[in-house]
């Protein structure tokens, strides 16, 4: 975590954008107390639609038949 004070912050924020852009949190203070703060926006996940992987996947028809490994164990 950084801190620095607003006024240095202004003359130097493309550099605390890359910061932040790496983790970092960072404080701006004013008037020596906390005033803002940085931080990176974690990217959103799409979200799954409903149908998506339709015509991808295939099942055999004889996906329920017993295996060949197993007949001596039935």
């Amino acid at each position: 975590m950084t801190q620095i004070d607003l006024q240095q912050a202004i003359q130097c924020f493309p550099a605390l954008a890359e910061l932040a852009a790496t983790g970092e949190e960072i404080i701006i203070a004013k008037d020596n107390q906390p005033f803002l703060k940085i931080v990176r926006i974690k990217p959103t996940k799409k979200r799954r639609r409903f149908g998506s992987a339709q015509g991808l996947v295939h099942i055999a028809d004889d996906f329920n038949a017993p295996l060949e490994d197993f007949k001596d164990y039935m």
